[in-house]
């Protein structure tokens, strides 16, 4: 298999240590469609964020910033459901200054596999149940 499509990308993160940053609280940001988040799950105090207005949400002179950003020199972490998705997120957030930007290896999936609290349809991921046992007589 050939690598060239997996350059070393130093603002990718391990799914352990985003963990360890959203524990300390760092600003972390979802770029998952609302479909996706539907689908697997949430992150609870994540910030949705669409993909496209990144511009929009985190530019340094735009009225319309997010009240949690405070700062180009803040520490963020992004998710999506794959480094795909969160790549040219960081990489955009980069172009306007924030040097600080990282994202996750593997995304939401490795997220939750790590121990990060998740809301939402995680059912699907969890072990198979035990089928339910006979009601007890009365």
């Amino acid at each position: 298999m050939s690598e060239q499509n997996t350059p070393h990308d130093p603002q990718l993160i391990s799914p352990e240590e985003a963990a360890r940053l959203i524990e300390d609280g760092v600003l972390l940001i979802d770029v998952r469609s609302e479909g996706g988040r539907a689908s697997t799950g949430s992150v609870p105090g994540a910030v949705v964020v669409d993909r496209e207005n990144v511009a929009r949400d985190f530019g340094p002179e735009s009225s319309d910033r997010l009240s949690q950003v405070t700062g180009t020199d803040q520490k963020i972490v992004v998710f999506c459901g794959s480094v795909k998705g969160s790549g040219p997120v960081v990489e955009k957030l980069k172009v306007l200054g924030y040097s600080r930007a990282l994202h996750v290896d593997g995304g939401f999936p490795a997220l939750r596999d790590a121990g990060v609290a998740t809301t939402g349809p995680a059912a699907e991921h969890a072990p198979a149940q035990q089928p339910a046992a006979e009601p007890a007589a009365v």
